[in-house]
Formats: structure tokens, sequence, C-alpha cells
């Protein structure tokens, strides 16, 4: 994944009213559920309990099974897609593309996704011992399906509840959220080519679903992937592919956060281009962007990025707070 460069770098409709010449300012409000950072936070913990999740392992398949089987209770259409690949030294791996589709009949689809998968190395650990020893990956990973399973689960709340009221029935949506596998398994520091160009080593579950679709044929109107979006004193940037493909998806969500007081966490600097799963969604035509956390008191990914500190004590609800109600607003501003 993560490869980056930094480049260190209301909605108001106005109207005549009767038979006046005046405009007045008329402010839309549209109510949105709220989005419990507490849920969420347990959605990570439970998938850091089955201990690392690194390809051709129980804890590995055991979690699949866990996020699959969750998504279905909150009512979604689950896809799996499993695939055989082989990581940057040839080791074969066995993947999993986990696919979860809430009101799956609807005309417009709207991709939302993350990985699944952690770090089969702390690489980046100060502890040189540590080097070779998988990572929890509560933040680069759990984080993003913790926040995704919640909105499914606030999705499916409010279908139930509303019917033929309910927002994704109203828009004629369809919202699937995408599990990524073995998208943090690139070439790792220690190895003697990892100065070479290895982009091709990691994202390898996006780089699948791009020439092999979970549904043959499918597109979405645009896609929002979630990355390392819960730990302590994080922001988050403009990446730079996301202002390439789709900047006004970029200004869309980052608006959206602005006018819910999240100024603290998304700031409207850009950074570098970061090697992401959203890239793959770009190329294979669906506008994608990348929501990426970054470190609030410094240059780069956050401190616990490919360490063994990425655990769950290092998890804040605030910022899964952030993401989840901004996402949330964004649908149902849709």
């Amino acid at each position: 994944m993560k490869k980056i460069i930094y480049l260190i770098a209301l909605i108001v409709l106005c109207g005549c009213k009767g038979n006046n010449k005046t405009s007045e300012a008329e402010e839309t409000v549209i109510e949105v559920p709220s989005f419990c950072a507490d849920s969420a936070y347990e959605y990570v913990a439970k998938q850091c309990s089955f201990g690392p999740r690194v390809m051709n392992t129980a804890a590995h398949d055991s979690c699949g099974n866990y996020i699959a089987n969750k998504f279905e209770s909150f009512g979604a259409k689950v896809y799996n897609q499993y695939a055989d690949s082989k990581l940057y030294d040839g080791t074969p791996i066995k993947m999993r593309n986990i696919v979860a589709c809430i009101n799956p009949d609807a005309n417009v689809h709207i991709l939302i996704s993350g990985h699944w998968d952690s770090r089969p190395w702390a690489d980046h650990d100060e502890d040189e011992n540590m080097h070779h020893t998988p990572i929890d990956g509560a933040n680069d990973g759990a984080s993003s399906i913790g926040v995704m399973l919640e909105m499914a689960r606030i999705l499916n709340d409010d279908l139930k509840a509303n019917g033929d009221s309910a927002m994704l029935r109203q828009k004629g949506l369809a919202i699937d959220f995408i599990c990524w596998d073995a998208e943090d398994s690139g070439t790792p520091e220690f190895a003697d080519n990892h100065d070479m160009d290895d982009s091709k080593t990691w994202c390898l579950g996006s780089q699948y679903w791009a020439g092999v679709r979970h549904v043959e044929g499918y597109t979405a109107r645009y896609g929002i992937n979630l990355d390392m979006v819960g730990s302590n004193k994080t922001i988050f940037y403009k990446e730079g592919y996301s202002m390439r493909f789709a900047p006004a998806l970029v200004d869309k969500v980052w608006s959206t956060a602005s006018k819910l007081g999240y100024t603290n966490y998304f700031s409207n600097e850009t950074c570098g281009y970061v090697t992401d799963d959203h890239v793959q969604v770009n190329l294979g035509g669906i506008p994608c962007i990348d929501i990426i956390g970054a470190d609030a008191e410094g240059d780069g990914f956050p401190s616990t990025w490919h360490t063994m500190d990425d655990n769950i004590d290092n998890i804040n609800k605030q910022t899964l707070k952030a993401i989840g109600q901004t996402m949330l607003t964004v649908l149902w501003n849709e």
C-alpha cells in the first residue's frame, strides 16, 4: 500500500418567495442517523481478537467468516471472491475479497471499500527483532471494516424501520461494501529488492477484482476507499490520485466533513500519491477516492504504521465517529 510521496503541500438554496421579489436563503435539513462509534470500536476489537489476519492462517480464515456473517446479519447479499496469488518472494497465498451489498436490487450502486488483512511484518517497528512479526492491524485494516460494518447496520435498520421511505429505496441506491484482501502484503523493508518498483506487490485483492468483478459487468456511480481511519492524532489530506480522478467527490466529502465540524480531521491540504486500493477501482473505470489517515503531528502515516503498536489500544472512537458520520451524511445527501 502504501508508498507515499508528500508534496508538502450550508448547502444554501435561494428562491423567490410568493409575490414579493426578495430572495431568502433556505437551509435544507436532512435527518441523518447517528453513527455509533462504540459499535464500530467493538467490530474493530473483534477482528483483532482473532489474531493477525495474515493469509494462509486460521486467524485470517476465522475473521473472514466473522466479517461475512456479520454483513449477512445486517441483511447484505454477500459475495466471496476466493483467489490464488503470490507474495513478493513467490510465496503462494489464498485471498478472499468479501463483497456485501445492501439493497442489491437497486439500479445505482455506490462502492465503499477498505482492506481487512493485516501486515505480515512489523517492518517499521523500532525493535528490529520484531520486523518479521505480523501485526494486529487495528488501524491499518480493521478500522475501515469496523466503520463499514456499522454503516451497514444503520442502513439495514433504516430499511427495516422505514420501508419504502427508507433512504436507499427513496434514492434507488445500492451500497456495496468491498473488503479487500492482501492489500498490505507489499515488499517489506528488509527485503533485498525493497528499493525497486514494487507497486504490483501491494493491493493484490483489488488487482484481482479489477480483472474479475464479483458480478459480471459491475459498475458504480463512484467509490470511496477507507484506510487507517481509527487511530489517535489522525488527519486526512486530499490524496493525489483522488484529486486526479475524482476531485468533485473529494470536495463533496471534505465539505460535508467541514459542515459537520470535523475540520480538525479533514484538512484542505493535499498530499502525494498513495498506492492504495482506490487506484485499481479508478483504473477499472469507477471514479474512486481514498480517505487515508496521516500523522497529525508529523509527516507521513500514523506513528503506529506497520509496527507492533498498531493494536486496539491505539484506536480512537472520536476518529471513527468523524469518518462514520461524514460517510453517512454523504450518502443521505446523495
